[in-house]
């Protein structure tokens, strides 16, 4: 077994040291969260940083690196108040990845990255069209990190488009059969298998 300290971890190259960490956390979500700026150019990115916040509101979150230098998708959110949250298949994992490119403000990751734009009336922010689970979310409130200067973006859930057939009987998405995929470190995808549902423990304290 190897020991690193935190010393150990400081003087690491930039990159070996970036990859280690990004992957200590094991497999991540791996979502497309798509946007639209006030003047009406939309946005796509990739993020593995989705998490679940709470069910009742529905509030997911996600961070974001420090705003030091244009964040498209963090503007886009500010100024209109909402995005959406794609998750990726196996089939999209190529197009997906080159979203996380550094695209000036004018260009479109939707057209240049290869997918369509889906919206709903009354919702700014575009959907990914090929995308099988979707949200569209509103923003609810940023929380800074102030060890790193990161924020953490939390959303509530106002629209949720899934195919009736990944519902599972106990309400829950058989996310296999929706075929989405995840992410470990930065740029490693991966297609999880099933291993079993197990029931909710219930402790009796008598």
């Amino acid at each position: 077994m190897q020991h690193l300290s935190k010393e150990d971890l400081q003087n690491l190259d930039r990159i070996p040291r970036l990859n280690l960490v990004n992957s200590l956390s094991g497999y991540k979500s791996a979502n497309l969260i798509g946007s639209v700026s006030a003047d009406g150019i939309t946005n796509l990115s990739i993020f593995s940083s989705v998490i679940h916040l709470g069910s009742n509101p529905a509030l997911l979150g996600f961070i974001l690196r420090p705003p030091v230098v244009p964040r498209h998708t963090y503007d886009n959110i500010k100024a209109t108040g909402c995005y959406t949250i794609n998750h990726i298949s196996e089939q999209q994992i190529e197009k997906a990845h080159q979203t996380s490119g550094k695209y000036p403000a004018d260009i479109s990751e939707f057209t240049t990255c290869g997918f369509d734009e889906e919206y709903l009336a009354e919702f700014t922010a575009p959907f990914v069209k090929s995308s099988k689970v979707k949200m569209g979310m509103k923003l609810v409130e940023e929380i800074p990190i102030e060890s790193n200067g990161c924020l953490l973006i939390i959303g509530e859930i106002f629209h949720l488009i899934i195919p009736e057939s990944i519902r599972k009987p106990d309400g829950s998405l058989d996310l296999n059969q929706a075929d989405t995929v995840v992410i470990s470190g930065i740029n490693s995808y991966h297609s999880p298998t099933h291993l079993k549902d197990m029931e909710y423990v219930s402790v009796n304290s008598e």
